[in-house]
């Protein structure tokens, strides 16, 4: 039987270091909202999907104001985000019923492709974490703050092509990911992938997407700004 699919929009975040008073996954592109744009990709490519939505406290009569007075009415689950991350994904996978696969995304990455979405789902199909990923371009330096500023620490170099940094959606079984946050929080959980590794189960990777940024900057909205006004023409 095909497993029920499922959403966790993680968008609980305060957005510092974007320097606005209205958190990022709220601020507009082309006339909507980065939160609601980010779902609408995943509606195109899996219509039947269901979809929790953590957001902060403060924040939640606000996106229910917002999805009324724009008829933006999709059937969502709003959860409150916790304390971190790892603790906002956990609230969320109470909501989440087991035989389930579940993708766990960044609110503030619009830009994600249905083609991608969809393919992480297929290979879920079979594997029961899936990863996106793409490899590093740029030289890595290893380096340690002095009293005149960074300096090289000696001895110490970094494999280029080792390296790879990971996006969202991140796919799993739902029993897996959700015995997986059983675990007792750790600094080292940086996102749903390494929770599942901690708990001794092995990842599967796909190729992820150049373009498939995290809003997290000024210079970041711009930028998705752009290349959204180039894949409309």
């Amino acid at each position: 039987m095909e497993r029920k699919k499922y959403l966790i929009v993680m968008a609980a975040g305060s957005g510092t270091r974007m320097g606005s008073e209205l958190p990022k996954q709220f601020l507009e592109i082309n006339g909507r909202p980065v939160l609601r744009q980010t779902m609408e990709v995943f509606l195109e490519a899996c219509p039947d999907i269901s979809i929790v939505t953590v957001l902060p406290q403060s924040y939640i009569d606000y996106w229910k104001d917002y999805c009324l007075k724009n008829s933006f009415t999709y059937p969502q689950v709003i959860v409150q985000g916790g304390f971190t991350r790892f603790h906002s994904v956990r609230n969320a996978l109470d909501r989440i019923p087991d035989g389930a696969v579940v993708a766990v995304h960044d609110g503030v990455r619009p830009l994600v492709s249905v083609s991608l979405i969809r393919d992480i789902f297929l290979k879920a199909e079979t594997a029961p974490a899936v990863i996106p990923v793409i490899p590093c371009i740029d030289t890595m330096k290893v380096l340690a703050s002095g009293e005149l500023g960074l300096k090289a620490v000696p001895g110490q170099h970094v494999d280029r092509s080792l390296l790879y940094g990971a996006q969202t959606p991140q796919v799993f079984h739902s029993e897996l990911i959700k015995a997986a946050y059983s675990l007792p929080y750790d600094t080292s959980f940086t996102d749903d992938a390494s929770v599942v590794e901690k708990y001794g189960k092995s990842l599967s990777y796909v190729d992820g997407e150049r373009l498939n940024i995290k809003i997290t900057t000024r210079e970041d909205l711009l930028l998705a700004a752009a290349v959204m006004s180039l894949r409309k023409d």
